[in-house]
C-alpha cells in the first residue's frame, strides 16, 4: 500500500479500470452512493492547474492594478496560502518560476465524523512530491492548503465543478462559485471563500475584493511528472514509500 506524503491517509493500489477509496466505516446508502460514483468517474482523478476568469458581466470585473489582468492570471500555492497572480503568456505558468502552480484534482476526504466530502488536493512542490488538502480556513475565510491534521478543523469540501466538459468546468465549493481575491498587499492577492455570501463581511476591513471563477486547466499526459504527478500507479501519483 501507499502513502501519499501530506495527505495523512493510505490508498491502495488500482487498476486502468477502476479505483478504490477506503473510507472506511461505511455512512449510509446515500453517502456510499456518492463515493462509489467518484470511485467510478476517473475524470475526477485528472490533474489539473487553475485558471483565473473573471466574467465581464461581473460588477466586480475591474483590473486588480493598472499593468494587469485577472484574466492572465493563475492560482499558487506558498506561505500555506492560495495567490491569484500574473501568468505567462507563453508557458501558461507563474511569472514567477518560484511559485508553484495549484496542480491537483478530486480526492474522498478521509474523516469517519463527517459524511461524505469530496475533498481537493494539490501538490505543494515537485521534489518531494507532496500533496495538501485545500481548505478554508473557519475564521478567516482564506483558501489554505496543509497535511489532514492541519486541515481536518476547518471547511474542506464538498468541492465539485460546474461542468464535467469542455473548457468552461469551474470550481465550486458547497455547492456554489463564491471565491473572492482581496487584496492584501499592493499587487499581493490572496484567494478566499465569500461562505456567509455577504461579500466577506468583518473580513475584508476595506481592502479591495474581486470576485473570480477558478477554471480547469487539464494537464496533459506529458506534462504530469513535471509537477511530481506520475501516469501510473495509484491516483496517478508517485510512490513514496511501502508499509
Amino acid at each position: 500500500m501507499e502513502i501519499i506524503m501530506g495527505l495523512g491517509l493510505a490508498l491502495p493500489v488500482v487498476t486502468t479500470t477502476g479505483i478504490s477509496v477506503t473510507t472506511g466505516v461505511a455512512q449510509g446508502v446515500s453517502e456510499q452512493k456518492k463515493q462509489n460514483a467518484d470511485a467510478a468517474n476517473q475524470t475526477r482523478m485528472l490533474k489539473f492547474h487553475l485558471d483565473v476568469r473573471v466574467d465581464d458581466d461581473s460588477s466586480q470585473q475591474r483590473k486588480p492594478n493598472k499593468d494587469a489582468d485577472f484574466n492572465n492570471y493563475i492560482v499558487t500555492l506558498r506561505n500555506d496560502k492560495l495567490w491569484v497572480e500574473a501568468k505567462s503568456p507563453i508557458t501558461r505558468l507563474p511569472d514567477n518560476v518560484a511559485h508553484h502552480p495549484f496542480t491537483g484534482f478530486y480526492l474522498a476526504y478521509p474523516d469517519n465524523d463527517r459524511p461524505y466530502t469530496r475533498g481537493l488536493v494539490s501538490t505543494i512542490s515537485v521534489d518531494p512530491p507532496m500533496l495538501n488538502w485545500i481548505y478554508i480556513d473557519k475564521d478567516t475565510l482564506e483558501a489554505k492548503y496543509a497535511s489532514r491534521s492541519g486541515s481536518i478543523a476547518h471547511h474542506v469540501g464538498s468541492y465539485d465543478w460546474t461542468s464535467e466538459e469542455g473548457d468552461d468546468s469551474c470550481i465550486t465549493f458547497d455547492e456554489w462559485e463564491g471565491f473572492l481575491a482581496v487584496e492584501e498587499a499592493e499587487g499581493e492577492w490572496a484567494l478566499y471563500f465569500d461562505v456567509e455570501d455577504d461579500g466577506l463581511k468583518g473580513v475584508r476591513k476595506g481592502r479591495r475584493a474581486v470576485e473570480v471563477s477558478l477554471v480547469r486547466r487539464v494537464i496533459s499526459e506529458q506534462e504530469t511528472n513535471k509537477w511530481g504527478l506520475g501516469s501510473e500507479g495509484n491516483i496517478g501519483f508517485k510512490k513514496t514509500r511501502e508499509v
